[in-house]
């Protein structure tokens, strides 16, 4: 993995990056980080990186062309490999452990480009960067601290880095929960005791005692993660029933109507306000819409799920070719002369989440699938909706490549698809 951090202040930032075990991992070849100072690559004497804004306002903008030299020049030292620009920005899809695990397992070079004063040229974002990341919904000084976060988190998942990969997949949010407690000697202090399960050496009762305090205490430091995680055995799926009380129920199912569309409606609304309460780019341009709905109804593509008679979410299924799928930025699992079916509008009301319905209209598209003789399922979904990604995967979905979707009225086209193969 090489990483270019391209910054106004590389004094400041590459002791960090060769400090303690990315130190060491770049020693041994495994990783590379080089800071670029961006005011070497100015045109004129003075090493001018920034000007006025065109319509006035506070402050100075960087100009494009330093930065996109600077790019070059990184750009031709690194040679041919998969690489990502990366924006920081307070404007940029929020950094968590997926885009961490993304960047690790995709590409083997990242740019990091780190703004400052009033920002970059939006010239440059368009023509040069592939997307922008953000630490948080505040504002720093510049992009330098955003970028050694983002190194840090992205180089400690390097093969070789540390010792071994269970010392980063059993920390917090690895695979949406956070850690459980840890202790260590003395077995007392200050009249606090290491709790009881961990001194007797059962292995198979500390972890499941591990498991739950992750459960417990990512449902009470953290209910936006833990409303987002999907149970992935049935042990955990007890645990989440003892905690919240929350057993998991039945649904029934059934085609929908265009007397449906409003509880269909009502349904994607919650769905779309929960995306964008934790900060994904999907459904928040008046999609879906009722005449996405009318067309799958139309049809018989569209399905209602009820409990006790009362909307609770609802999935469309086709059986016919997606038009984007087959210029996928990677591959499917299978040709695209071979049948599929394709699953769209997976969602659920706020009150069901949590409680098996989105594994059961998952379930429901993979039996009429597999009723018809098809040999896959695929889906797409935004990069950044998290836990449709984790839903996929524990139920055998395959990552396989970024679609883009050439008609539609998102803002952001870009989805990740996946696919199902059936045994």
């Amino acid at each position: 993995m090489r990483i270019d951090i391209l910054t106004l202040f590389p004094e400041a930032v590459q002791p960090m990056m060769d400090a303690s075990i990315l130190g060491r991992a770049a020693k041994k070849g495994l990783i590379e980080i080089h800071c670029v100072q961006i005011r070497d690559f100015t045109e004129n004497k003075q090493q001018q990186v920034d000007d006025y804004p065109y319509g006035g306002g506070w402050g100075c903008v960087m100009m494009a062309q330093p930065l996109k030299s600077c790019l070059d020049w990184v750009t031709e030292q690194a040679g041919p490999r998969k690489r990502r620009v990366i924006y920081l920005s307070p404007q940029g899809a929020r950094f968590d452990q997926g885009h961490a695990r993304r960047l690790v397992s995709e590409y083997d070079h990242l740019v990091l480009v780190c703004g400052h004063y009033e920002g970059v040229d939006e010239r440059f974002i368009e023509a040069c960067c592939d997307e922008e990341l953000s630490l948080g919904d505040f504002v720093l000084t510049g992009g330098e601290i955003p970028a050694m976060a983002i190194a840090d988190s992205v180089c400690r998942m390097v093969p070789g880095v540390l010792s071994d990969p269970a010392c980063y997949m059993g920390e917090s949010h690895w695979d949406g929960l956070l850690e459980y407690p840890q202790y260590t000697r003395p077995e007392t202090w200050e009249g606090l005791t290491v709790p009881e399960v961990l001194r007797e050496g059962k292995h198979r009762e500390v972890d499941a005692w591990r498991r739950e305090q992750q459960l417990k205490r990512t449902m009470e430091r953290r209910p936006d993660m833990f409303a987002a995680y999907a149970p992935r055995t049935p042990e955990e799926e007890n645990i989440i029933a003892r905690l919240t009380g929350r057993e998991k129920l039945t649904y029934d199912c059934r085609p929908a109507t265009e007397a449906d569309i409003p509880d269909l409606l009502a349904i994607t609304g919650e769905a779309s306000a929960y995306l964008r309460e934790n900060g994904v780019d999907q459904w928040q341009d008046d999609f879906p819409n009722e005449s996405v709905f009318r067309r799958d109804i139309a049809a018989g593509n569209c399905w209602l799920f009820t409990h006790d008679g009362k909307p609770a979410g609802c999935a469309s299924e086709y059986f016919t070719p997606e038009p984007d799928y087959p210029a996928i930025d990677g591959a499917w699992l299978t040709a695209d002369s071979a049948p599929y079916a394709t699953v769209h509008r997976v969602a659920v009301k706020a009150a069901y989440r949590g409680r098996g319905l989105a594994d059961e209209m998952l379930q429901l598209c993979e039996d009429l699938a597999m009723g018809r003789g098809y040999g896959s399922v695929r889906v797409d979904t935004h990069a950044d909706n998290r836990p449709m990604q984790a839903l996929l995967e524990r139920r055998g979905y395959k990552r396989c490549g970024v679609v883009t979707l050439s008609e539609t009225i998102e803002h952001d086209p870009l989805r990740v698809g996946y696919e199902k193969v059936f045994a």
